[in-house]
């Protein structure tokens, strides 16, 4: 059950952001010490048996939990929100939020499922339309199309900032492991080195109207920084699956609005950590109150008009040809609208150019090795619209279900808001399961969908193929997803199999999965969606580091109407339903019976061991490590 002691930390009026919205100079940290210092933190509660069975009383108790606005939500996301708050009885702090500001509302007007390039276009135009302040939070980051699109906008927001008289204030945050971790995991980077070959930010006297600052964050020894978001003027925010560096990668991200950018907003400061210098204009402007103004019938942030169906963007991208928003070359654009036809415009076929090559030429733009297209031809109307409208005429339920950095290399920090909004939405469900994510191996979740097919849910998952292998298939790390999906196959009779749909992710423009090592066509994507109207997006993998390690910020809402944009977009810019299904052993294999090129097999420890050291310490030479 919900304890009366969650209870009132959900109905608390003070936060995080509230507190230093009275006093800007302290510390996050400080004030969270001060909020919630006294809660003992127990990473080791046994799970299982504080899981609590599904009940009216349990989801009434969810509902006080929250701040709801105008929505309902329903059973299934007030289960899985229930099951999720019981974990703040072991850590206040588990969810990375404020407990009063986990469970909220808003809108979505904007979902990008498309390559890494295409989510950082729109995160350059949010920074460029930026009035007072910008939160950047990403993993690794490195030279790359999307930190030159990046940079590109700063410059720009800059001089923007100083044709107004003002100044900008821009705090940025990635993962870097180093010594100096040891001491304080949250590390202040100096502009020789933000600014230097490895980073490559621009300079101060690029940017003089904005005043920068960037922190790294890595926990010793497996506390990975790996949540990405983007909050601009605590008016909107982006949450995002990928990195900052070049890769071959599709990804998603979400575009939000509405009280829930409060919640984002307050995990920003969390994560941070660190005194702010210089504070954050909007300190005292929250969504709620001051960041989005209302009127007396309808919250600005609504008056975004009807959505479009994707056929119609793919029609409007085609009729209008606009300049493509690249670096060096930028084309900014005041709203949302105008970057959605702007970017159906860069997947528009050229002269002499059909619909394949055009998505081929756009999936190949920031991939390190270019590839053609092997797919067949795509048709008038199936275009890849990686720019997805997806907003609601009204608000829906939004909840923060995360998880904070654990570096200690065991398994004891796994009951977390992320882990048990997970296990919630499919242990409760009652028609379907949809998983896409790079790795599926987590311990925890594998039962988990077995027992949901021994219920009669036909759960189906999209992978990755070979995604980190090397990493993978060392001990104690849960195996590569071709080990992972044997192992699921093997827990269940025959005809369970037949609910249970493995696929294997294939590019748009190609006609089978290809290894994740080759760097041609991979999926970086995280998105779970239950019953087709509960769906979690963010930056959790279902891997083990993911769930036992690093810190991760997801967004749980409650709408069939978006989650049927999701699950359109997912379709309609891949082909892994078409040629990436699994055979009855779990593992894709070609028209001979052939795994594909780069298959691993399934070696014993030992074996795997030596594997996957070997692996890791190529990625690292390939990386510039030694």
């Amino acid at each position: 059950m919900v304890s009366e002691n969650v209870l009132q930390l959900c109905q608390a009026t003070e936060t995080v952001s509230s507190v230093l919205a009275k006093d800007p100079t302290k510390a996050p940290g400080d004030v969270v010490k001060k909020l919630y210092g006294h809660h003992k933190k127990i990473f080791n509660r046994e799970p299982e048996k504080d899981r609590g069975a599904t009940s009216a009383r349990l989801q009434e108790q969810a509902l006080k939990c929250g701040r709801w606005g105008p929505t309902q939500p329903s059973p299934l996301f007030l289960q899985a929100y229930a099951d999720a708050l019981i974990c703040l009885d072991a850590d206040p702090m588990a969810g990375v939020v404020s407990p009063p500001l986990m469970g909220s509302h808003g809108t979505v007007p904007l979902t990008v499922i498309g390559p890494l390039a295409d989510i950082i276009r729109h995160c350059s135009n949010m920074i460029v339309r930026a009035e007072r302040e910008i939160f950047f939070i990403t993993c690794s980051w490195s030279p790359s199309v999307a930190q030159r699109l990046i940079k590109d906008a700063l410059i720009e927001l800059s001089r923007r900032a100083g044709e107004r008289g003002q100044r900008v204030v821009v705090k940025m945050m990635y993962d870097k492991a180093a010594a100096a971790n040891i001491i304080d995991a949250h590390q202040l980077v100096k502009p020789a080195a933000y600014s230097g070959e490895k980073i490559q930010l621009p300079k101060p006297e690029e940017i003089p109207n904005i005043d920068l600052e960037i922190i790294s964050l890595h926990k010793l020894v497996l506390g990975t920084l790996h949540a990405k978001f983007c909050v601009v003027d605590r008016k909107v925010a982006a949450i995002m699956s990928n990195n900052m560096e070049d890769n071959d990668n599709v990804e998603m991200m979400i575009h939000v609005e509405g009280p829930i950018v409060d919640s984002i907003y307050d995990t920003a400061l969390i994560t941070w950590n660190n005194h702010l210098n210089p504070p954050l204009p909007s300190h005292a402007t929250p969504a709620t109150e001051g960041g989005l103004p209302t009127s007396d019938q309808t919250p600005i942030y609504l008056d975004r008009g009807p959505a479009r169906e994707q056929h119609e963007i793919a029609a409007e991208g085609q009729a209008v040809r606009l300049p493509e928003h690249m670096p060096g070359d930028p084309h900014w654009d005041t709203d949302i609208n105008q970057e959605i036809t702007r970017m159906q415009s860069a997947y528009s076929i050229k002269p002499n150019e059909s619909h394949l090559q055009a998505a081929n030429r756009q999936l190949n733009l920031a991939c390190k090795h270019p590839i053609p297209p092997s797919g067949p031809e795509i048709p008038q109307g199936e275009e890849m619209t990686p720019y997805i409208s997806s907003m609601t005429a009204t608000p829906v339920p939004m909840a923060l279900v995360s998880r904070p950095p654990y570096g200690p290399p065991n398994m004891h920090n796994v009951y977390v808001p992320q882990n048990e909004a997970w296990l919630s939405c499919i242990r409760n469900a009652t028609r379907t399961v949809f998983i896409q994510t790079p790795d599926l191996n987590a311990a925890p979740l594998i039962p988990a969908l077995a027992a949901a097919l021994k219920r009669g849910i036909r759960v189906t998952y999209y992978i990755c193929f070979g995604y980190n292998d090397a990493g993978e298939i060392i001990p104690g790390q849960g195996g590569t997803n071709d080990q992972a999906a044997q192992a699921l196959v093997k827990s269940i009779t025959e005809e369970e199999r037949e609910l249970l749909h493995i696929c294997y992710y294939v590019g748009k423009d190609q006609d089978h999965p290809i290894h994740q090592s080759f760097k041609q066509r991979s999926c970086h994507i995280k998105l779970l969606i239950v019953d087709e109207h509960v769906g979690i997006q963010g930056s959790g993998n279902q891997d083990t580091q993911s769930w036992y390690h690093s810190q991760e910020l997801n967004v749980m809402l409650d709408s069939e109407e978006i989650c049927r944009k999701w699950r359109e977009g997912i379709e309609r810019n891949q082909n892994t339903e078409r040629f990436g299904v699994a055979a009855k052993d779990g593992v894709w294999r070609d028209g001979d019976g052939n795994p594909g090129a780069g298959y691993m097999g399934n070696p014993g420890k030992v074996e795997g061991l030596f594997k996957g050291v070997g692996g890791m310490l190529k990625k690292m030479r390939d990386k510039g490590g030694f």
